[in-house]
């Protein structure tokens, strides 16, 4: 997110999401779908009914509840929105992937 000047930009690109879905994938490559709630000008994020997800190569996805959650904006590699739709319709138990691996800089 850089300067101060970008994460202000991003926050104002995310304020039409709030209220929303969205998946966060964090710098040390940890995944999280929840409803976004609310950021600031440093991109800090506040997620409702949030949950984490776990992947493993040898058993489905682990599901974690974290209920109301802060991420900090600068610990935040990629947010996208989620289609509930589509989510809903994912057997997570079936699903076999690598955990996803730290950002490196």
């Amino acid at each position: 997110f850089g300067s101060s000047g970008g994460s202000a930009a991003m926050a104002a690109i995310l304020e039409p999401l709030v209220d929303t879905t969205v998946s966060i994938i964090t710098c040390d490559g940890r995944l999280f779908i929840g409803i976004l709630k609310g950021l600031d000008q440093a991109t800090n994020v506040i997620l409702n009914d949030c949950q984490e997800r776990v992947y493993h190569d040898d058993k489905g996805v682990e599901q974690i509840g974290m209920g109301l959650f802060v991420i900090r904006g600068d610990n935040i590699a990629v947010i996208g929105e989620v289609d509930e739709e589509v989510d809903e319709r994912i057997d997570l138990s079936s699903v076999r992937a690598a955990p996803i691996k730290p950002v490196d800089h």
